[in-house]
């Protein structure tokens, strides 16, 4: 079902498990040089600590915990900066697929999906993605879910700090995840999702926002 929901016209748009991935970058490896910049990227800076992240644990501990119960899938889209609706189409579906990754009751919260867009690297390509995210911003909110923008010249500041740059990447990528009660601090930064936030977390979520205000002071 998964690679039929997140499908656009060539199946290399395809989600794969990390062991398929893995599969695949075994059997050509020049056709997959994509995807396995990805899945390396993912392995060796989401999954791992940073020096200057300044905080303990990995760069992004749900992707680490994803990949350890097999609830996180890749993909590599080769839309480039002209084929918006194609990789909007693609990014539509990978919601429908996100909700479809099978998984233990209790563990929904770790299913991700991580697409990359290695034809979209330079600044045309990267505003392409750009408008594709905004036009998920509201649909993605009113389910629960998050979707970020990763690539290689972001200047968008670490929560924890403000000098580091996180959300940097050897190619573009749009990852989607559910929205978690950890996700305070960055409902305390965008004001389009401190209302869903709290609507899903409620007095939990409130604690935590109030917590983490605290801890600004």
């Amino acid at each position: 079902m998964l690679d039929t929901v997140a499908r656009t016209a060539e199946a290399r748009d395809a989600l794969l498990t990390f062991a398929q991935a893995r599969v695949d970058i075994a059997a050509d490896a020049g056709a997959n040089a994509a995807l396995a910049t990805l899945l390396g990227w993912v392995e060796s800076y989401l999954m791992r600590e940073h020096p200057d992240l300044g905080r303990t644990g990995a760069v992004c501990p749900f992707t680490r915990q994803a990949a350890r119960i097999d609830t996180a899938r890749l993909a590599i889209c080769t839309a480039g900066p002209d084929e918006e609706e194609r990789a909007f189409a693609l990014i539509r579906g990978s919601f429908g697929a996100l909700d479809a990754i099978p998984c233990k009751p209790g563990m929904v919260h770790f299913r991700t999906v991580i697409v990359g867009f290695p034809n979209c690297s330079d600044e045309r390509g990267v505003a392409m993605l750009q408008r594709v995210q905004k036009r998920h911003r509201i649909y993605s909110l009113a389910r629960g879910r998050m979707i970020g923008l990763m690539y290689g010249a972001s200047e968008a500041p670490g929560l924890w700090n403000r000098d580091f740059r996180p959300l940097r990447a050897p190619l573009p990528v749009l990852a989607i995840r559910h929205m978690v009660e950890h996700d305070a601090p960055f409902a305390a930064r965008h004001p389009l999702l401190l209302a869903p936030y709290l609507a899903k977390f409620r007095l939990t979520g409130a604690k935590r926002l109030i917590d983490h205000f605290r801890g600004q002071e």
